[in-house]
This record gives structure tokens, sequence and C-alpha cells, in this order.
């Protein structure tokens, strides 16, 4: 496996030296974004570049954290996007760069069409500094292998007040009262595909409402799923909740849309 580490392509079998005393070693002091490359091409609409690069900078500057070399960023993407599907560009606080790849799930597809089983775990597993995607991720990893045990393929985390936040890989989503609802005012990442679909369905006339997901709301749904840019939707068709299992529809017409809509702009 190829990686990119300051401003160097290293090979399978090659090592990059990482002091001991890094904090992103020892205390996770990163921040990150995960970018699927569409067909090869940082500039394609559906891949994101600047969006991964503003929110890569706007956690830099809440952090006051040491900018980047950005020409060594895309150098090393434009180097490894035809290895990956996917990039994982990490940044330290000292303004080294790791890029590392990954393929699409092999799963994708079959999720896409029939769905997942989600686990809603307890407020305990609620992500550090959520706003942000920072490198101390164990909360999320521990939910998602929590959920793996319960015979769910992702996690939901929740807060104190038993709010539906997001998952442990991406943003929420739910069809309800003819219209897109997704928790747009709790503290969650604010996704750079959520933020894609929410325009693109307000450009084609739907409505999107952002409010908590309190068990009022949780009620209401006929449907849910989440996004992020790797995956793009995944229906969910069941919610394991404590000794409850809610069903939902997988193959819901709001879904299969949207999911049609990204595949002709994927291939675009």
């Amino acid at each position: 496996m190829a990686f990119w580490y300051d401003g160097a392509l290293f090979e399978q079998d090659s090592a990059a030296a990482l002091p001991f005393d890094n904090a992103g070693l020892r205390f996770g002091a990163t921040v990150f974004t995960t970018m699927r490359i569409y067909r090869q091409d940082l500039t394609h609409p559906l891949t994101q570049w600047q969006g991964h690069c503003d929110r890569l900078t706007h956690s830099l500057q809440t952090f006051g954290w040491t900018p980047p070399d950005w020409v060594a960023i895309r150098s090393g993407c434009e180097t490894l996007k035809s290895c990956y599907s996917i990039l994982r560009i990490t940044l330290f606080p000292d303004g080294q760069e790791w890029i590392t790849g990954r393929d699409l799930p092999a799963s994708l597809a079959q999720q896409q069409a029939n769905g997942i089983t989600c686990w809603v775990a307890p407020p305990d597993y609620t992500r550090s500094l959520p706003t942000h995607k920072t490198g101390n991720y164990l909360a999320c990893w521990l939910a998602r292998q929590q959920a793996s045990s319960h015979g769910a393929d992702e996690a939901i985390l929740t807060n104190y007040q038993g709010d539906w936040l997001e998952t442990s890989t991406g943003n929420l989503w739910g069809w309800a009262q003819g219209q897109w609802w997704t928790p747009l005012d709790t503290p969650c990442l604010p996704g750079l595909m959520r933020d894609y679909l929410r325009a693109l369905l307000i450009a084609n006339g739907q409505t999107v409402q952002g409010q908590r997901w309190d068990l009022p709301q949780l009620m209401k749904f006929d449907a849910i799923a989440y996004s992020n840019c790797a995956v793009q939707l995944i229906p969910v068709h069941t919610i394991i909740s404590g000794t409850s299992k809610l069903k939902y529809n997988p193959q819901h017409f709001s879904f299969k849309a949207m999911q049609q809509q990204l595949t002709q702009l994927a291939s675009a």
C-alpha cells in the first residue's frame, strides 16, 4: 500500500519515521478528512476538493496549528488518486501531512440497495470536539465495535437527553411528513456530503428541516438513512434501541430518487 508523508511518496514495504513524542501519536492530535475521488478527478464536483481543504483549514485555524504545504498535499493526492477510490488527508499540528488510501467497501452497492442495521449507542460514546474531524476517534471506533457485537453495521451516537446526533461515520437523514429532516443544530460534524445533499434537495424544490431528533421526532419517520463522502447515502432498515427493534423501509422512494441523482452526477 503506497502512502504520502511529509512531501514524499512511500511504497508498500517502506516506512516513514514518526517521532515517539509526536502529539498525533500520543494524543490523537490530528485533523483529517476522507475524500472519495470521482473519475480520478480532484476537480469533479462530487469529489469536493475545495470543501475538504476548507474544512481542514477551519480546524487548523481554530486550534492555532501550523498551516501545511497545500501544494504538497495536492501533489500527494494527484499521485495517489489513480491507486485508490478514497483518500484520507491527515494533518499534524506542526504542518506535516499524511495521505493514505483505500478502496470502496465491497458491500457498498448491496447496502445502498437493501439498507443496513444500526445500533443506538449510549451517550458515553459521543465524539470529542464533535464539530471537527480529529484523530481522537476512539469513541466512534468503540461504538462501531459495540454495534457489530449487536449484529449491526453502524452505530448511532446520542447525547444525555436521548437525542440522536449522527452515526459513528456520518450524518443522519430522515423522511417524514413529505419532507427531509437532518439534525442540523446539534453538536455534530457538519458533513460535506450532508451539506451537498441539502443544497441539491433545496435546488430541486424540496424542503429540508433541521431540528433535534428527540423521541417525538423519531416516532414520525417513515425512513432513515445516513450519509458521508465515501458511501454517499445508505438507507437503514433496522435500528436496535435497547431491547426494541425499529423497522424502516430501505427502498423508500425518497432515497431511491436521491441515489439515482447521485449516480447521474457521479458519471457526468
